[in-house]
């Protein structure tokens, strides 16, 4: 038996590699980075997305684990979980850490036990995550008629799943590992459609509807018991500028949402206002103003209150 001649490429593939070669080069020179780590220097979506896997499978084990999992091992399956985890999320936040510190200057040196510091705070915050989510798990049920049960909620509801993304990018970012903690916000936003920045404050019986087109921005403060709608936008009005003309970046830009809060599909509020106790914000609603506790806002009413030519909005 003869064998075949090995296949031949007909890309150019060596000129190819070359060319993208060259431009990582002059894209690193002008940035002033190099490779001296010798490997990967950036955390990894795919990894990511593993860890959050298995954090929501530790999370709401006999719903979100595997199919095979039993009530008796169900501790096991825990430890188990998070052990795996928590050692590959120490690992990522020891790469975000490192690149920090070389693109600052600092020595990486006391990275790892800034690595394990973090990661125990995020594994000592797991249980209160779990209550948390309990409770917005039971605003879903109690919110939606359509519901049957909380566990048709959890599995099903990505409202649902984009709130478990964000209370654990939350924790991340809090605990300064933002790269990280935007990773997680992405994988959301990728499967859900719904766009949290994982810096937004947000309290307990918290209930996404539907879902889909929401966004909320980096200073969003939300409180206990807000329900919003589909395409419903918290966002900023303006971004300030430096003299050099740079973003001013970290400035409390988007709405503050006081409890128990009912905001209806298509709502856009935007700027650092205040939308007051048990208010209710229509659907459609543009608004760029404060309005007091117990408010009924209606797309009327907005458009009468609003500038004749208002700015686009930023996220």
């Amino acid at each position: 038996m003869t064998s075949k001649p090995a296949a031949q490429s007909h890309w150019n593939l060596d000129e190819v590699v070359a060319g993208l070669r060259e431009q990582r080069a002059r894209w690193r020179e002008a940035r002033h980075r190099s490779l001296d780590s010798g490997g990967r220097e950036f955390p990894a979506r795919d990894v990511m997305q593993t860890i959050m896997d298995q954090l929501c499978g530790a999370l709401f084990p006999m719903r979100l684990g595997p199919a095979e999992l039993r009530a008796e091992s169900e501790d096991y399956y825990v430890g188990h979980t998070l052990d795996t985890a928590l050692n590959a999320l120490y690992n990522q936040v020891q790469l975000e850490l490192s690149y920090t510190a070389r693109q600052q200057g600092r020595d990486v040196a006391e990275v790892p036990q800034q690595a394990r510091d973090i990661t125990d705070a995020f594994a000592a915050y797991l249980p209160i995550a779990r209550g948390l989510l309990d409770t917005d798990v039971e605003a879903a049920y109690e919110g939606d008629p359509a519901a049957r049960s909380v566990d048709e909620v959890l599995l099903c509801y990505p409202g649902v799943m984009a709130v478990i993304y964000h209370r654990l990018a939350h924790k991340l970012y809090r605990l300064e590992a933002p790269l990280l903690a935007r990773i997680i916000a992405e994988l959301s936003h990728s499967a859900t459609g719904i766009d949290i920045h994982p810096g937004a404050q947000i309290g307990s019986r918290f209930f996404i509807d539907h879902g889909t087109g929401v966004v909320i921005g980096e200073t969003a403060v939300i409180g206990d018991h807000v329900r919003l709608y589909q395409a419903v936008t918290l966002g900023a009005k303006r971004f300030a500028a430096a003299e050099d003309g740079s973003l001013i970046k970290g400035q409390p830009r988007h709405p503050i949402v006081e409890d128990d809060v009912v905001i209806y599909a298509g709502a856009t509020i935007l700027g650092r206002v205040t939308i007051g106790k048990g208010s209710s914000i229509g659907g459609n609603v543009w608004l760029t103003r404060s309005v007091p506790p117990g408010s009924n806002i209606t797309q009327a009413q907005s458009e009468q209150h609003s500038p004749s030519a208002s700015p686009p909005p930023g996220f």
